[in-house]
């Protein structure tokens, strides 16, 4: 079983000088390949730093580029200039962490519809997929994206948690969707339970969000409470449950979506000596 996290944040201060325990116990839980996410530019840049300096290869690690919609504030021609520059690297396969975020409000909402085209265009200038993010903001999302759906090679909506009206509209503008350990909480998320299965194949992907979401069905649970990319058996496992899938059968065609939408090369695994 190859499985591949579409979104884990490994520049988190959390995984300091843990980056490689943490890829190794991700490597041994099958987890083969993942997408480091990129929320700030220093971050993103971060983030390609991280994938030169751990992935030798070129196999393993792939990040995005992208500002995420809390920090919309922080948004300059700078940015722009250093986000462009940054896109253009091999290792960046996606534009984003970029969205709309209503529920926390940390940047105003004008300035975030504003950072989110900046990014969106860059999309359509690059030819990059969007990795987006989205709080309460499904409408006006919506609104945005569809202004610029037709000249996007693709977009996911990463950590999705809405109900059927809001998953419906991704999938009627043929976005993709990303599920992580959400699925896994019995006190918010099994309303997800049955919209897995209305997700089609090929547009479905699985995500770690480490160190967030840590998958509540998880045993036994790690005393540090952080999540971890080798922990996304465990998201799998679940999903599987509920699409009446096996877990060989999710983990293909959900890989195979991933490696679709990010470019990414078929891993291929090492030969032991």
């Amino acid at each position: 079983m190859q499985l591949i996290d579409i979104g884990v944040n490994l520049t988190n201060p959390s995984f300091d000088d843990k980056h490689q325990v943490v890829l190794d116990r991700a490597y041994a839980a099958g987890v083969n390949q993942l997408v480091l996410t990129g929320t700030s530019v220093e971050g993103s840049e971060q983030a390609l730093e991280l994938c030169h300096r751990l992935d030798e290869t070129g196999q393993r690690l792939f990040a995005t580029g992208g500002i995420h919609p809390h920090t919309a504030s922080d948004w300059n021609a700078d940015s722009a200039q250093r986000l462009r520059a940054l896109l253009k690297e091999n290792r960046v396969r996606a534009v984003g962490e970029c969205g709309l975020d209503f529920n926390r409000d940390f940047s105003p909402r004008p300035q975030q519809e504003k950072v989110l085209e900046e990014h969106l265009a860059l999309a359509v200038e690059l030819k990059l997929p969007v990795f987006l993010h989205e709080r309460d903001a499904n409408q006006r999302l919506l609104e945005i994206l569809r202004d610029y759906r037709d000249h996007l090679c693709a977009a996911v909506v990463h950590c999705f948690t809405g109900e059927q009206r809001a998953l419906f509209s991704y999938l009627d503008l043929d976005l993709h969707i990303g599920i992580t350990g959400w699925i896994c909480d019995e006190r918010r998320g099994t309303h997800l339970h049955p919209l897995v299965r209305e997700i089609p194949r090929g547009r479905l992907m699985l995500e770690s969000d480490a160190p967030y979401l840590l998958p509540r069905t998880l045993r036994p649970k790690p005393k540090n409470g952080r999540n971890e990319p080798a922990y996304l058996p465990e998201v799998l496992r679940e999903v599987a449950l509920h699409r009446e899938e096996s877990v060989d059968d999710l983990a293909q065609h959900s890989s195979a979506c991933a490696r679709a939408f990010f470019g990414l090369p078929v891993f291929e695994m090492p030969v032991a000596d």
